[in-house]
């Protein structure tokens, strides 16, 4: 280290610091000399040949642990986003204020494919963005695991990432700082800057897609956990030995409360040919594999009686699990996002029916808020792309260091070369 302990305020010896405090002329702090200070330790070989993603892992961790005060002061210069899932990539140049300048949209590569081939794909899009807009870092959602330094996608379901440096190998491509988070983490930070958990020191975000991410806010830090897989609420078990779920286990609650589960009721309703699926058989023809979530919704609201019934089910669901989560985190606010809540009330209104009956002390104890996303399919990019003006004024900081350490030798050669010629 470049010397910077030596400025630190020492220990005191004195067991009494009341007594030393009574002391009027004692400094509160030591003053080197010029001299102790050009005797300070210098960076070792080691700390200058280091990786350097080992060396912006504690950078990043200093960064999750002032999230709330730094984004305040964080410079308001633009950043690209990018929300990555299973069936598409969304690109977006975001301000500091968390409007989208641009966006860019493009179908996810095939799973079997190499990671490098979705790589490609999102220099492309960042590359595309930059033609046009001067952009000073890059954040990515993604949908799988993120390690606690936010660098390597441990596991990715619906992507062929395993253990993959994600950040490291896009930051060597693209030459500015690059920030990897969980797909749910991104568009929680983005509900709590901008949407519907604005000024919530308490936050639960549920994101009901093809399964259930989510992601904790306390105190407007994302709480990721000691390994950065905390969130993940769609595999807790409600249900011992339920349904089947891809992870392995049975039961899981996103088996019970997701966009998955509501197309699995529809079409088994639909398969034993009930009574009461007759209007979504006529609505897809016959053919059963066309029913589809939003279908679902779609005629829910224009009065289907199954379909209604189907959001009654899966919302009934989603108060159970909120009643357990608020048992064990006690939010003030649940954020309900994702692509199955645009139902709505038709969703939501039975979740918080549900919750108020199963919630642990009801009656007895404030109750949780429980809200639609305001920021809709855009706040993994949204927010992705605010947390990485996070890093991005660090690396102007470091950027304008390396330049002037390059300058000042750029003289000194120069002044050595004159020395030598003047010889």
């Amino acid at each position: 280290m470049c010397g910077s302990a030596a400025w630190a305020r020492p220990a005191t010896t004195n067991p009494h610091p009341a007594a030393h405090r009574t002391r009027p002329h004692a400094p509160p702090y030591r003053t080197l000399t010029r001299r102790a200070a050009e005797s300070a330790p210098m960076s070792t070989y080691r700390d200058l040949t280091a990786p350097i993603g080992s060396r912006r892992a504690p950078v990043l961790r200093t960064v999750g642990t002032r999230e709330r005060r730094s984004h305040l002061t964080a410079p308001r210069v633009p950043t690209v986003g990018i929300d990555i899932g299973g069936t598409k990539v969304m690109a977006g140049v975001v301000d500091a204020d968390g409007n989208i300048l641009e966006r860019l949209r493009t179908e996810t590569p095939d799973k079997s494919k190499s990671p490098r081939v979705v790589e490609d794909t999102i220099v492309e899009l960042v590359l595309d963005l930059s033609d046009r807009h001067d952009v000073h870092a890059v954040g990515i959602g993604a949908a799988g695991w993120v390690d606690a330094d936010r660098n390597r996608v441990l596991f990715a379901p619906h992507l062929s990432w395993r253990n993959e440096p994600l950040r490291d190998r896009l930051s060597d491509r693209l030459s500015v700082p690059v920030l990897v988070d969980n797909d749910a983490n991104a568009a929680a930070w983005a509900e709590w800057r901008f949407g519907a958990g604005r000024d919530e020191d308490h936050l639960v975000m549920i994101t009901l897609g093809t399964g259930i991410g989510g992601a904790i806010l306390e105190d407007g830090r994302v709480k990721r956990g000691k390994y950065g897989v905390a969130g993940e609420f769609g595999h807790m078990q409600v249900v011992p030995g339920g349904h089947r779920c891809p992870c392995g286990n049975r039961g899981c609650w996103e088996q019970y409360s997701s966009g998955n589960a509501l197309v699995r009721e529809a079409r088994e309703l639909a398969a034993a040919d009930s009574p009461v699926a007759y209007g979504i058989i006529e609505h897809v023809k016959g053919d059963i594999s066309a029913i589809t979530g939003p279908m679902i919704t779609e005629l829910a609201r224009e009065g289907d009686a199954m379909c209604i019934e189907l959001l009654e089910d899966i919302g009934q669901w989603l108060g159970v699990g909120i009643a357990n989560l608020a048992a064990a985190l006690d939010p003030s606010c649940f954020v309900i996002g994702g692509g199955v809540s645009a139902a709505d009330d038709l969703l939501i209104g039975p979740a918080r029916d549900a919750f108020k009956r199963h919630l642990t002390g009801r009656g007895y104890r404030p109750e949780a808020r429980i809200a639609r996303a305001q920021l809709g399919p855009e706040a993994g990019m949204v927010g992705a792309a605010d947390l990485a003006r996070l890093v991005a004024r660090r690396f102007r900081r470091a950027k304008r260091r390396r330049v002037e350490r390059y300058e000042r030798y750029e003289r000194y050669a120069e002044a050595r070369r004159a020395a030598r010629e003047a010889l």
